[in-house]
């Protein structure tokens, strides 16, 4: 493996690490596809830091099991925001 990918593996493990960040967020942060963050942190960490690589895995877990919450919060501000744009007209 090239050594700067290496280094973003463990830069991006990091980032997930101390943030809770979502795939999205740390793709978006380091400027990479979220394929590659997948990738990164599910083949690459765990033969570079397999502590790393078992801490981001249960925070991406995690992230995983709560989108759908986050996705109908995001939804109800949206339309929230709607209906309160239409009164104040």
């Amino acid at each position: 493996m090239r050594e700067e990918i290496e280094e973003r593996c463990l830069e991006i493990g990091q980032y997930i690490a101390e943030h809770g960040a979502t795939v999205r967020a740390a793709a978006r942060r380091f400027g990479v596809s979220k394929s590659s963050v997948h990738k990164d942190m599910h083949e690459r960490l765990p033969e570079l830091s397999e502590p790393l690589a078992a801490q981001v895995s249960q925070i991406l877990r995690y992230n995983k099991a709560v989108r759908h919450l986050r996705g109908g919060e995001a939804t109800r501000r949206k339309y929230q925001s709607r209906k309160t744009g239409l009164d104040g007209e």
